[in-house]
């Protein structure tokens, strides 16, 4: 539809896709969630290896949004790049709800179940790698702005753009948080069936209301240019070409825009300088400056990665510690050890709507300056924040493992006399760590690419968690290499956690977050030197 009077708020169209990301969420997390424990209890993976499998699986499902992305924006529009994959999304689900109901109902072979498992798992994976990038960024269309929203001076639209990564965030994490709080306990109380046939159905109905939509939609005509998948090769033949030529220069015109900013603000201007600079150069300079952008970005995007890493491990380990602590409450109810993830977003979605309107006057004060902490500041203290809930999971499984060992625990028990509410205080601080890195570097990736290629700026986002959780299985398989080349007893995984050292792995996580936020650190002072 074509662009009417811009409304002060977000638009109907742009509520409806907020609220439709937030579903889908719902059905993604009622899966991941709980996966490791279907893993462990009824697949009869082993700790490391169920933990492993997770961590592949979201990195795989995150990094095909770049695939999705780049699809969207050189081939196909957004709108159909949704609809495309929404289906094959919808299929994977149906697919794991089959191989769970027939799980329950007949003895399957080992190898065909296991094999009918990961081609649904990974069917989800390719829907949501179309789905998930091209959703928020037709999503941030509906804003009835100028495709150089970011670099505009009028303020009604830069609150409008941040009010929309607020409530965005806001409806995905709701939507997590029913995923792991009402899925898990469906799962582990009424069975894996239902537990996977929910999540199924509310996708379905996010795809039927995505559809009711499509007349009221603004579908963002882009001008005729080089698709951006041809920009990326053509630059990388063009860097390559001047690397063995020994001719990389930057030119001093150009110096100062093309560096990221530490306020994290946009490149103003830079899109209709690139469309002036094409007519004017028959040799597309655009494309390899670009390229210098979405270079200049992937410094920040690997100091990120340990951040992503962490947030791995509330669905593996930190859920395997909960099966192994006293979980009841009362007589009856018992606690699935995954809802404590639950705590995540419920701390995103009590302190989000806060955030503008009591954490950002509070660090005005602080700082002295109107907009109180820069794009940048803000994903750092959730950095900070990521490595105290590393090191207070350390502290608490150092505790858990001394009660597990000072005789305590009856001889034919596996749980702690210790409660699983001793948790809670790692899941409330990755949460508050949330608010502020993620919504960070959401805004940060978005409004740091050319309008042509803002599905890649969130697929860039999205690819942080995506690496981060490959990188966290690769951590897992050294440790264990090493510890056994070492001549230790137990891996640092080992089934039985009694006899684990999952407090040695926390603290290593924490050190090495530490040596990231350093260079995260690093980059920005250099980054602010240069503007």
């Amino acid at each position: 539809m074509d662009e009417g009077k811009r409304s002060k708020g977000l638009g109907k169209s742009c509520v409806l896709l907020i609220v439709i990301a937030g579903v889908e969420r719902l059905a993604f997390k009622g899966v991941a969630s709980n996966l490791i424990t279907y893993l462990t209890d009824v697949v009869k993976m082993g700790n490391s290896s169920a933990a492993k499998t997770v961590n592949n699986w979201c990195g795989v499902t995150s990094i095909l949004s770049l695939l999705g992305a780049l699809v969207a924006d050189s081939y196909w529009d957004r709108y159909s790049t949704i609809i495309a994959s929404s289906l094959l999304y919808v299929v994977g689900l149906a697919a794991l709800t089959s191989t769970a109901l027939l799980r329950a109902w007949l003895p399957p072979s080992k190898t065909s179940s296991s094999l009918s498992l990961f081609w649904s798992l990974y069917l989800i994976s390719i829907g949501q790698g179309g789905y998930n990038p091209c959703l928020q960024a037709f999503a941030a269309d509906q804003l009835e702005c100028d495709d150089e929203l970011p670099c505009t001076k009028d303020d009604q639209s830069t609150k409008k753009k941040s009010s929309f990564f607020q409530w965005s965030y806001f409806s995905i994490c709701t939507g997590s948080l029913l995923g792991v709080s009402l899925m898990s306990y469906i799962q582990d109380t009424f069975g894996w069936g239902l537990g996977f046939a929910i999540p199924t159905i509310a996708m379905v109905a996010s795809v039927v209301c995505f559809s009711c939509g499509t007349r009221t939609y603004i579908h963002k005509q882009l001008k005729d240019e080089k698709k951006p998948i041809e920009e990326i090769i053509q630059g990388i033949k063009e860097t390559v070409s001047k690397m063995l030529n020994g001719r990389i220069t930057l030119p001093e015109k150009d110096s100062d825009r093309v560096e990221l900013e530490l306020q994290g603000s946009p490149l103003c201007n830079q899109d209709s300088d690139s469309s002036k600079r094409i007519d004017e150069n028959p040799n597309n300079e655009i494309v390899t400056f670009d390229m210098r952008r979405l270079l200049r970005l992937l410094p920040i995007w690997v100091t990120l990665l340990m951040f992503a890493v962490v947030f791995q491990q509330p669905a593996t380990f930190f859920t395997k510690q909960g099966t192994t602590m006293k979980r009841s409450i009362g007589s009856s109810f018992v606690i699935p050890p995954a809802t404590l993830q639950t705590a995540i977003t419920i701390s995103i979605v009590l302190l989000m709507p806060l955030y503008d309107k009591m954490v950002i006057p509070f660090i005005q004060i602080i700082t002295r300056t109107d907009k109180g902490i820069t794009v940048m500041q803000r994903m750092g203290i959730g950095m900070v924040l990521s490595i105290a809930a590393m090191a207070i999971a350390a502290i608490v499984e150092t505790k858990r493992l001394k009660i597990s060992k000072s005789g305590l625990l009856e001889s034919q028990s596996s749980t702690v006399p210790m409660s699983i509410f001793w948790l809670l205080p790692q899941y409330i601080l990755l949460g508050i760590s949330d608010v502020f890195t993620v919504v960070g570097m959401q805004e940060f990736f978005y409004t740091q690419m050319p309008s042509r290629m803002r599905t890649m700026g969130i697929a860039l986002y999205l690819s942080v968690f995506g690496v981060g959780s490959f990188l966290s299985a690769l951590l897992i398989s050294i440790i264990e290499i090493v510890t056994c080349a070492s001549g230790q007893r137990q891996s640092w995984f080992s089934d039985d956690l009694r006899q684990a050292r999952l407090d040695n792995y926390y603290w290593l996580l924490a050190l090495l977050s530490t040596l990231s936020l350093i260079v995260f650190i690093c980059l920005c002072k250099l980054y602010n030197g240069r503007n």
